[in-house]
Formats: C-alpha cells, sequence, structure tokens
C-alpha cells in the first residue's frame, strides 16, 4: 500500500459466531507485532471487543498492546454532535403531533443511526492520522450489510429532498409560523443536516475507495455459513465495496482423533472445496481450532501469527475493483463485480442521471458519468464476476 493514500482500513464481517472479533483483534495485534501503528473498533452494536481482549475498552483509543490501541464506540454520546440539532427539531414536531415525551425521544433518533455513527468514527480515526491501520469489527452479516449501505441511500435522499425542502422552508416557514404552532425547522437545523450530508459523503469516499478499504469476509467451513458468505461477497460488490480474502475459522487440527472427528473433517474438506471454487480469486486464509478459547492478548497473538504466517495483513490479497468502465467506437460498459449472480437476479432501471440497481432485497443508485447520462441501456449480462451493463452511443 502507498503510505501516501493515509491509513488502510481493514472491515471484517460474517455471520454471527463466526469468529470476526476474534479475527479482527488477532490482525490488529498482527499488525503491531509488524511495527504498523493500530487501531482497533467495533462497528457491532455487541461489542465484543473487551471479551475478546478480556480488557476494559473505552470509547476513546487506548493502548491494549505496544502500537495497537482499541476502542468501543459510545455511539449514543456521539449523536449527539452529529444529530444534535436536528434530533431536538424532531422531537419538537413529535411533541406537536401527541406523542409522549419519551416516544418522541425514540422516534428522533432514527433506526440505524447509532449503527451509522459507528461508520462515521471509522473516518474520523482515518481523518486523525495517529494510526496506520485501522481494524473494524463489524456487525453480523445482514446487520453489515444493512450497515454498509445507508450512506448511498440516505445521500440519495440527502441530495434529492434536502434542497427542496430547505428552499420551501425559507418561503413557506415564516406564513407557517404566524398561521399555526408547527416548529419549523431553523437555518440551524439545515446547517446541521448539511454538516450531517458532508460527514456521511467522506465516509462513503472513504469506504468504497478499493485502493484504501478492504472488506474480508469471515467465515466456517459449514454449509449454511459458506452460502450466507457468498451472498455478503455479492452485496458488498454492489455497494462498492473491496473484498479481498476469506477467513477460515475452525478448521480441525490434523492430529485430531476419533469416529466422530474424522466425519467432521470430511464435511470441512467438502466446504474448504466449495470456499476456494466459490468465492475464487479472493485469497482464502485458514485459522485452525484450538483446545482452548482465544481471549486475552497473549493468545489472540499467538492466534494472529498463525494465521497470517507468510502474508502481509495490509496488502490487497487480490486483484479487482468493484466497478469500471471501458469504452469503444460504438458501446460503452460499466462492470460491476457481482458474484454469484445470473442474469435473472439482477433488475436495472435508469432515469434521470442514475442507474438502480436491484440484486434480492438490495438496491444501489448509481450516479452515472456525464459521458453515460442519457444513453440508453441495451443490454446487461453477466460475466461472471461481473455484471457487464452496455450502453448504446449519444
Amino acid at each position: 500500500m502507498d503510505e501516501n493514500q493515509g491509513p488502510r482500513v481493514l472491515l471484517f464481517t460474517g455471520k454471527g459466531g463466526v469468529g470476526k472479533t476474534t479475527t479482527a483483534a488477532a490482525t490488529a495485534l498482527e499488525l503491531a507485532g509488524r511495527g504498523h501503528r493500530v487501531v482497533v473498533t467495533s462497528a457491532d452494536p455487541a461489542h465484543s471487543l473487551e471479551d475478546a481482549f478480556d480488557l476494559e475498552i473505552g470509547s476513546e483509543p487506548s493502548s491494549v498492546a505496544p502500537r495497537c490501541d482499541a476502542q468501543q464506540l459510545d455511539a449514543l454520546a456521539t449523536v449527539e454532535e452529529s444529530w444534535g440539532d436536528i434530533r431536538t427539531w424532531l422531537v419538537d414536531v413529535f411533541d406537536w403531533a401527541g406523542l409522549s415525551a419519551v416516544e418522541a425521544e425514540e422516534l428522533a433518533l432514527l433506526p440505524g443511526f447509532e449503527e451509522l455513527v459507528a461508520l462515521m468514527e471509522i473516518e474520523r480515526l482515518v481523518a486523525a492520522g495517529e494510526h496506520d491501520v485501522v481494524v473494524v469489527d463489524c456487525a453480523p452479516t445482514a446487520e453489515t450489510i444493512r450497515l454498509l449501505s445507508l450512506p448511498n441511500v440516505l445521500d440519495w435522499y440527502i441530495r434529492h429532498l434536502f434542497p427542496a425542502s430547505r428552499r420551501l422552508t425559507r418561503v413557506v416557514g415564516p406564513v407557517l409560523a404566524r398561521v399555526s404552532d408547527v416548529p419549523v425547522a431553523s437555518p440551524e437545523v439545515f446547517d446541521s443536516l448539511e454538516r450531517f450530508h458532508r460527514q456521511l459523503a467522506a465516509v462513503r469516499d472513504l469506504l468504497t475507495d478499493p485502493e484504501r478499504t478492504l472488506a474480508r469476509i469471515v467465515v466456517t467451513p459449514e454449509r449454511m455459513v459458506v452460502a450466507e458468505a457468498r451472498r455478503t461477497l455479492t452485496y458488498l460488490s454492489l455497494f462498492g465495496y473491496r473484498s479481498d480474502a476469506v477467513v477460515v475459522n475452525r478448521i480441525l487440527p490434523d492430529d485430531a482423533e476419533g469416529s466422530f472427528v474424522q466425519q467432521w473433517r470430511e464435511a470441512q474438506a467438502l466446504q474448504l472445496d466449495a470456499i476456494r471454487e466459490g468465492f475464487d480469486p479472493l485469497r482464502v486464509l485458514r485459522a485452525g481450532l484450538g483446545a482452548e478459547e482465544i481471549i486475552g492478548v497473549d493468545r489472540l497473538t499467538l492466534h494472529g501469527k498463525a494465521m497470517w504466517e507468510g502474508v502481509d495483513p495490509v496488502e490487497a490479497l487480490s486483484a479487482g475493483v468493484p466497478m469500471r468502465m471501458e469504452h469503444d467506437d460504438d458501446l460503452s460498459r460499466l462492470h460491476l463485480q457481482l458474484p454469484h449472480v445470473s442474469a435473472a437476479d439482477v433488475d436495472l432501471v435508469e432515469s434521470g442521471g442514475e442507474l438502480a440497481v436491484a440484486v434480492g432485497p438490495y438496491r444501489r443508485n448509481l450516479m452515472l458519468p456525464s459521458s453515460l447520462r442519457g444513453r440508453k441501456v441495451v443490454r446487461a449480462r453477466v460475466v461472471h464476476p461481473e455484471l457487464v451493463i452496455e450502453f448504446a452511443p449519444r
């Protein structure tokens, strides 16, 4: 990685219970042992980092080992910094609508906002420049996908609705204030929303920069876990996140004995083959199942050394970017990394300079470059592992 690009961000996600917190913590300690200044933070509301390190961890980064800091964000305190003025206005609106004080307070904190603040903390840690690597213990898979899609979704609403709402409030607000007691958003509310939008844009730009942020999927060699991980890879690609590796945890050691263990080992071997085939060309890393629970700095350090032996955790471990463009004389082609989908899984709608790409329940609105706006989509085809969208000449 080019040091001039700033700190590297490593996201670890996976189904609940596969060991992603252990993997994130062990990776942070291994990087610190190799001389990097590292901070590991949690975007998981469960906040398991304290349990993994067996140490008290506060909302600000604090040392857990030489060159390695850790934090568990106090999201509610951070919410007030980003959402305070807006929340106060929303509480007034809900109170005017007849809700109780408790109901108004709860509704004013939008669902998922605490998790979104955790993403913003990643950008703050990067901007501070005090660490070479930011390691993120993400929430379980379903929450992670929803969380990582929020910057795209909220950005669309803010870009489309915010300017019109501000103009309307400027014109109608004084009149409304004279004829009704409904709380009208003040300029400070819109200023706060504007600052929030800038933070949101900075988070999105950081996390979707393939040269700075890498997503790594943690699995165990079990059929249901592997199936969910494949879906995760598709949705990460849909929202522009670069995935470069799969970490397979709890692989049985070769010296484990017994008929029951042998059956389990054979089942794991089938899933390891499925992982190698299904996630190609991503790098597959293996971590064995130990005799003891991996808790505390010492055991995490040993686990990290074994997992990353012969591999540099800070470098991109496989090639490829989530989205790229190519042009020839007749057509322009947009290539989206969408592994494990067929053409029947994908819906496309082009409107007003944006392309909506839907896969299953998830949808992403892509702002098309000026060269593609207004050009008709003539064909979309899946050429594994990409969705190739062809645009007609202008």
